[in-house]
């Protein structure tokens, strides 16, 4: 049977999702859970790739094999297994053409600063201390040009070759949720640190180092100079997923909002 489970992660101690040689992963950590727990080999397909550091609030996997766990005690069971940082919240009986990478037709990251002359110590970590106010208000004009389906080299950083650096974005946006300023942004599919490039030309923006409308042009030119910096990997959540005709993942409420980690909100 295709096995989907949802579950969450704090990447802080983790080599980003997918298994690696040399370094500790998400993905095979889940998977190693995964054979100690069923007793047999299982190849674990992962929603994307999270780089190192960065967080998933919702996300999903899938793999196959003879399971005769209920899908309601099966995450208790992996859970059991696994380290306290990652933690499987559901998991559902899918059909066998299902992919947890391929079926997902829209993705959502959310990016977390948290400004001011003080910082948190709780939320080091689980966001990008910036110890000076935002102008939230112009880092949400300066979302708008974001949205579209549109080149986005200029906000990419380079690493895996990818045939193009087109994407459509569907939702970008700037707002304060309780003492961070959130950002958050949902496409078709991300480039290399694409939205880590997005926080950091909106937090230009949000200093008044340009005005909003400046994002176009800085769009149209293709340049990854003219935008703002890459931001570092610990304020970045995977935090929504959508599987349109997959009705087995419904009860899971993968789309719906998040707001922060760790109660600090």
């Amino acid at each position: 049977m295709n096995i989907a489970i949802i579950l969450s992660y704090d990447g802080t101690a983790y080599h980003g999702w997918q298994t690696q040689k040399n370094a500790v992963t998400v993905q095979q950590t889940v998977t190693d859970a995964l054979r100690t727990v069923l007793g047999q080999d299982v190849s674990v397909s992962g929603a994307g790739r999270t780089d190192a550091g960065v967080h998933a609030r919702r996300y999903v996997a899938n793999f196959h094999a003879d399971c005769s766990i209920p899908m309601e005690r099966l995450p208790l069971a992996v859970n059991s297994r696994l380290p306290m940082d990652i933690a499987v919240s559901g998991a559902a009986v899918v059909p066998d053409s299902f992919d947890a990478r391929f079926s997902c037709t829209r993705k959502e990251y959310t990016y977390l600063i948290y400004p001011g002359r003080l910082r948190d110590p709780f939320a080091v970590g689980r966001s990008y201390f910036y110890p000076y106010p935002l102008d939230v208000d112009a880092m949400q004009r300066a979302a708008q040009h974001f949205i579209g389906r549109q080149d986005f080299a200029a906000v990419r950083s380079m690493g895996t070759p990818v045939k193009s650096t087109v994407r459509e974005i569907f939702t970008c946006e700037a707002d304060t949720a309780g003492p961070f300023v959130r950002i958050r942004v949902s496409a078709d599919g991300f480039l290399y640190n694409m939205v880590r490039a997005i926080s950091g030309t909106l937090l230009y923006a949000g200093q008044g180092r340009f005005p909003p409308d400046e994002i176009r042009r800085i769009l149209d030119s293709g340049d990854r100079e003219q935008a703002g910096p890459t931001l570092p990997p610990q304020g970045l959540y995977m935090s929504r997923l959508w599987y349109d005709g997959t009705p087995a993942l419904d009860p899971f409420h993968l789309t719906d909002e998040w707001s922060a980690p760790g109660g600090l909100l």
